[in-house]
């Protein structure tokens, strides 16, 4: 991993921490889990929310805007609207699809879940899926 990307990767990291940590005290997880789903689509799906947390010829300002706005409209959990807001007036919104995937990987361990990459030479038929699906899942 280059140096930059590392660097950004630790401050994905200890937001998705905190995040985590406040979303658990409040009893909070399933909200939690709701807020990154939606806002992970809602980056998916919309090319100008990937350039306002993207573009560095954004203002602070319009940033922080706009996405107070668009967390609001979304109705996610406050700590989400808070922590959004912050990143926006420190300029780390860029690392929010990688805060995104840290927070669904801490969800995931919270649940005791494995992600498990299958590579297969030729595509599995039905049984052979079933198969690997059941076994998988004890």
């Amino acid at each position: 991993m280059s140096e930059p990307a590392s660097i950004s990767a630790g401050i994905a990291e200890r937001y998705a921490t905190a995040i985590f940590e406040i979303a658990q005290e409040n009893n909070d997880l399933e909200g939690l889990e709701s807020s990154v789903g939606d806002l992970s689509a809602a980056i998916a799906d919309s090319a100008e929310l990937r350039a306002v947390i993207q573009s560095p010829l954004i203002s602070r300002s319009e940033q922080g805007a706009a996405i107070t706005a668009i967390a609001k409209k979304m109705e996610l959990t406050q700590v989400m609207q808070n922590t959004l807001g912050l990143m926006a007036e420190k300029r780390r919104l860029f690392v929010l699809p990688q805060m995104l995937a840290a927070l669904r990987a801490l969800l995931a361990e919270q649940r005791n879940e494995v992600t498990a990459d299958v590579v297969s030479a030729k595509a599995l038929t039905k049984a052979q899926t079933d198969k690997l699906v059941k076994s998988l899942s004890t």
